[in-house]
């Protein structure tokens, strides 16, 4: 393999859990709910999808949200609009809330690499081969690598939001082949969705799957990569 290109969310990075989701924004904004409702909320929050990288949501996405969620990383906007839209299906105690969480998902303290990361992401380096950042997403992950330590082995960047366009279209997964100077043939996809991920294979990219899980349930579930690329 002359590159490997990544998912950002439940590939690379986990989000923090709802419930640290929310604690954190009551604490910043210097709101409190009793334990019982806070717990209640994040709960409530994760099972309708507010939280952009969290638990698979269990409520169906709203009639009136439903075109807007199809297209949600097509640009920073729709991704805001969707989610915020999910987040307000849950009562808060303030309404600024839905947008302070919102926010708050974007910084890098939200998100924790697995730890495995760095490990394969340095050795992918070390031997030559290309990395790239293939994500649907609606706002810039960049600084959530640096905060972490891993933008050093990152060779490009392919973020929906910016193409307007979002996973399976094969086109995300050619740009970054086309940045990274390999031919799809050469190149392995490396993501958590089957679908979106998969959309690598209309190119002719290798495609390997590893498990969306808590940081601290996946210890090694990136390494079987560095075999895979040889």
């Amino acid at each position: 393999m002359a590159a490997v290109l990544f998912d950002f969310s439940g590939t690379l990075f986990r989000i923090e859990s709802g419930e640290a989701w929310l604690r954190a924004v009551l604490t910043q904004t210097e709101l409190a709910l009793p334990e019982p409702e806070l717990l209640r909320a994040a709960q409530d929050l994760e099972s309708v999808g507010a939280l952009p990288g969290g638990v698979s949501q269990t409520r169906p996405v709203p009639d009136e949200l439903a075109p807007l969620w199809q297209i949600r990383d097509r640009s920073a906007e729709l991704h805001r609009a969707a989610y915020t839209g999910l987040s307000r299906q849950v009562p808060l105690p303030d309404p600024a809330l839905h947008d302070a969480l919102y926010d708050r998902h974007m910084t890098p303290a939200a998100w924790a690499p697995y730890p495995d990361a760095a490990e394969v992401l340095r050795t992918l380096r070390e031997r030559g081969i290309g990395v790239g950042v293939v994500s649907n997403i609606g706002w810039d992950l960049r600084p959530v690598f640096r905060e972490h330590g891993l933008d050093p082995y990152i060779d490009t960047y392919v973020l929906s939001y910016e193409h307007g366009i979002q996973k399976p279209d094969p086109q995300l997964f050619a740009t970054a082949c086309t940045a990274l100077g390999a031919e799809p043939r050469d190149v392995l996809m490396v993501g958590d969705d089957r679908r979106a991920d998969g959309g690598a294979t209309a190119l002719g990219c290798g495609v390997h799957f590893v498990d969306h899980l808590p940081v601290t349930q996946r210890p090694d579930g990136l390494r079987p990569v560095l075999d895979l690329v040889g």
